[in-house]
C-alpha cells in the first residue's frame, strides 16, 4: 500500500471529523472545511503550519515521537488510532512494525498440534484462531458448528471478511450486520498500518473493494479499532440468536494470530442455546472442517 497516501487520508479524515467546539477553539461563522484546519491543528500540536502541511501531505519519515503525540493529542486519537500512525510511520521509516517479520507467501500455514490440542481442550465455548487476514485458521469441535455458515463444506480456508461483504447468508448470522461490518473493515484497517508489506491483506482489500461497495466505502473512512473484548449478537441456523461474551487474546508463538472465544453468560438462554449447538455439532462432525493452507484461487490466504 501506499504510505504516503494512507497518512494523508488518515490525517485528513481525523482533522475533518473534530469540530473546533471539541477542539475546545473559537469556530467562526465563516469556515469552508469540516472540522478543523489545517492551521488549527498545527496551533494545538505547538507545530509550525508549514511542518504539519507537509505531514498531512504523507511526508511522515523521520517525525519524532513527541511530535505524533502531539498530534495524537491535538487530533484526539485514541489508543488504537495513535498506535497506527505510529504503525504507519514506523512504515515510513522502514522499520518492522510490532515485531513482525515481512510476509513473503500469501499461504495460510496450517495450525501447529499443540495449538490444536489447545483448541481441543476448550469445550464449553467457541475457540478459534484467526490471522491478521480474517482467515479461520483452526476452530473447535463448538466453532466448527457455531461457523458452519462461514465454513460450508470445507476445501478452502473460510475468510470471515469475505463471509461478512460477499455473502449473503452473513446478513442472516450477524444481527447487527452493519456494526459487525464496520468492526470488520476497521480491525483490517489497523493491520494493514502494522504491517503494509502484507501482499495477501493487499489482495483481500482489492478483491473486496472491486466487489462490495459497502466495503469500499468503509476503506476510504480510514477508522481502525481493536478487537479486544465486547459483546455480539448471532443468528445461528441451528439454534437461533445467542449473545456471546467475547475475548481476543494474542498467540506470542505466531505474531499477528489471534485466539478468539466466545462465551455465553451461566444459566442464560444463549448458554442453553450453546449446548445445544454442541450436540448438534457432535452428531454433524464433518459439517464445517478447517483445512488451513487449503488451495484457495483468489483467496486472500
Amino acid at each position: 500500500m501506499d504510505n504516503r497516501a494512507e497518512v494523508r487520508e488518515f490525517l485528513m479524515t481525523r482533522r475533518s471529523r473534530l469540530t473546533p467546539d471539541a477542539a475546545g477553539i473559537a469556530g467562526g461563522s465563516n469556515r469552508r472545511v469540516a472540522g478543523l484546519r489545517r492551521s488549527e491543528v498545527a496551533m494545538l500540536a505547538g507545530v509550525s503550519v508549514e511542518y504539519y502541511a507537509k505531514l498531512e501531505r504523507g511526508a511522515i519519515a523521520g517525525a519524532s515521537a513527541s511530535v505524533l503525540d502531539a498530534i495524537s493529542r491535538a487530533l484526539q486519537l485514541d489508543d488504537t488510532e495513535r498506535a497506527h500512525l505510529l504503525d504507519l510511520a514506523r512504515a515510513a521509516d522502514g522499520i518492522p512494525t510490532s515485531g513482525r517479520l515481512r510476509r513473503r507467501t500469501t499461504a495460510a500455514a496450517p495450525p501447529r498440534p499443540s495449538l490444536e490440542w489447545a483448541l481441543s481442550a476448550i469445550t464449553d465455548a467457541v475457540a478459534f484462531v484467526r490471522d491478521p487476514r480474517q482467515n479461520l485458521l483452526a476452530v473447535n469441535e463448538l466453532g466448527r458448528a457455531f461457523y458452519s455458515p462461514v465454513i460450508g463444506d470445507g476445501g478452502r480456508v473460510p475468510n470471515l471478511a469475505r463471509f461478512q461483504f460477499l455473502d449473503p447468508a452473513a446478513r442472516d448470522f450477524y444481527p447487527d450486520w452493519d456494526l459487525f461490518a464496520g468492526m470488520c473493515v476497521a480491525i483490517m484497517r489497523a493491520e494493514a498500518g502494522r504491517d503494509p508489506h502484507d501482499t495477501g491483506l493487499q489482495d483481500l482489500v482489492g478483491e473486496l473493494s472491486t466487489r462490495s461497495d459497502v466495503f469500499r466505502r468503509l476503506w476510504a473512512a480510514h477508522d481502525v479499532r481493536t478487537h479486544g473484548a465486547g459483546t455480539k449478537r448471532f443468528r445461528h441456523p441451528v439454534v437461533g440468536e445467542l449473545t456471546l461474551a467475547y475475548e481476543e487474546l494474542a498467540i506470542t508463538a505466531e505474531p499477528g494470530n489471534v485466539l478468539m472465544l466466545y462465551t455465553a453468560e451461566p444459566g442464560s438462554p444463549s448458554a442453553e442455546r450453546l449446548r445445544l449447538l454442541a450436540s448438534w455439532g457432535a452428531e454433524h462432525p464433518a459439517a464445517g472442517v478447517v483445512v488451513a493452507g487449503a488451495p484457495d484461487p483468489g483467496a486472500a490466504g
